[in-house]
């Protein structure tokens, strides 16, 4: 889904080719998956695993808003908070803060791509997180969120040293803020 939108030329175009993707998740709970790979990887890898479809179809809205005139800060949130509870449960973790890292990390990382404006909700999410110890198994995960929440206070490029070291800081400690 996230490549639809990021290689959307036609707003229309790829709403309507988002709806496909959500169609076709949501269908995988009843029948098998079409010859498309990634729909085929879905039913083979994720949904033995206890997720389901329709469940996967939820991240739509989330990336459906960023093709909007206004785009609904809510929305990314719900996309980013559900993405961190699906690989969560995948990792073994049911951290109640999950969502809460996943939200910052969506809206922060769309404010970074040109959207400064999801900063200030994605400042909200990190405050929720302040003094949490995410739990060990969803650490790997949430040293994304980690990053974001360094993102809202310095401005640096992806792959720079102090990102880095936020990151395995929270890898050892578990603090997002």
């Amino acid at each position: 889904m996230g490549d639809v939108v990021a290689r959307s030329t036609e707003p229309q175009l790829a709403r309507i080719k988002l709806a496909w993707w959500r169609e076709q998740l949501e269908a995988l709970d009843e029948k098998p998956p079409p010859a498309e790979p990634r729909l085929r990887a879905v039913a083979e890898q994720l949904l033995p695993r206890g997720l389901t479809g329709g469940e996967i179809a939820g991240l739509e809205p989330g990336w459906a808003t960023l093709l909007d005139e206004k785009i609904d800060p809510e929305l990314v949130a719900a996309r980013g908070a559900l993405l961190f509870r699906i690989g969560g449960s995948l990792l073994g973790s049911d951290d109640p803060k999950l969502g809460e890292a996943g939200a910052l990390y969506a809206l922060a990382s769309v404010g970074r791509r040109g959207l400064p404006g999801l900063f200030e909700p994605a400042r909200t999410r990190a405050e929720a997180l302040r003094g949490h110890r995410i739990e060990r198994r969803a650490r790997p995960l949430t040293m994304l969120a980690r990053a974001a929440a360094r993102d809202l206070c310095k401005e640096e490029g992806e792959g720079g040293r102090a990102r880095a070291l936020a990151m395995l800081a929270h890898r050892w400690s578990g603090r997002v803020c």
